[in-house]
């Protein structure tokens, strides 16, 4: 895949420059680089001293650390507004619409209020984290709970078990397959809502700060903002890639019908 992504830059850019193409933008070194160039610059030393890509990776754990801690707080926030609202047609019906319209308001326009209200600071930026990953999993764990076979929960009903029985013996373990499609797609918009959550806290540790401060050089050294956007590229693969892992773990454990 990476190879073909190669090649599929590379032809673009020699289709561009050398048949006179024009669209759908112009090309190049400044608006794309050679891939090898911007692979290239994370050997180089930096202006101010140390190899990009040390300054890059201890960049990516600041921002790590900031979107594993939005991650888990919208994740755990998500599920628990999925149980509550899966208990309470009236709750689904008040609260549910306010949840879909809090995704309509732009990110852009959320995380300066909330850097505002709790001060510049990792906290305002992991709660950014949890902004963006709370709603997918809250959606896809309420579906995911309400797929629980009829039969079975009628069943369960015969032999008085109580809710707390029902949710964990049953709608839970059916619930697995789509609060983990969740969580992949909230593990990489935790770490896109903790690099925005940096750009107005002013923090300078994390890949926000950096993409902030390379920007200001890329009209004669693009490759440094390029090759940051690679480091956050692959730090939302790596989130993918966990969660992906622990989904192969707890499925496998869970029972067979649900696995």
């Amino acid at each position: 895949m990476l190879l073909a992504l190669w090649g599929l830059w590379e032809l673009y850019r020699w289709t561009w420059i050398e048949t006179g193409w024009t669209g759908p933008f112009p090309v190049n070194e400044t608006t794309l680089p050679h891939l090898h160039t911007i692979v290239g610059a994370l050997g180089k030393h930096t202006s101010s001293g140390p190899l990009l890509i040390t300054i890059l990776l201890k960049s990516a754990w600041f921002t790590a650390k900031e979107a594993m801690i939005g991650f888990a707080g919208g994740a755990i926030v998500g599920f628990l507004l999925a149980v509550g609202l899966v208990h309470s047609r009236l709750a689904q019906r008040a609260f549910l619409p306010y949840i879909v319209a809090s995704q309509t308001i732009p990110i852009l326009a959320v995380a300066p209020m909330v850097v505002v209200w709790l001060k510049a600071g990792w906290q305002s930026v992991a709660v950014i984290a949890a902004y963006l990953t709370f709603f997918p999993v809250t959606i896809n764990t309420l579906r995911g709970l309400r797929s629980a076979d009829p039969r079975a929960l009628e069943l369960m009903r015969t032999y008085a078990a109580s809710r707390w029985t029902v949710l964990w013996k049953l709608r839970v373990p059916a619930s697995l397959p789509y609060v983990f499609a969740a969580l992949k797609l909230a593990a990489t918009a935790s770490v896109v809502g903790a690099i925005i959550g940096e750009l107005p806290s002013g923090l300078q540790d994390g890949l926000g700060g950096a993409i902030i401060n390379f920007n200001q050089y890329y009209s004669f050294e693009p490759q440094e903002l390029w090759a940051t956007n690679v480091v956050a590229a692959a730090l939302g693969i790596l989130f993918f890639v966990c969660v992906v892992a622990a989904e192969r773990i707890v499925v496998r454990r869970a029972p067979e019908n649900v696995a």
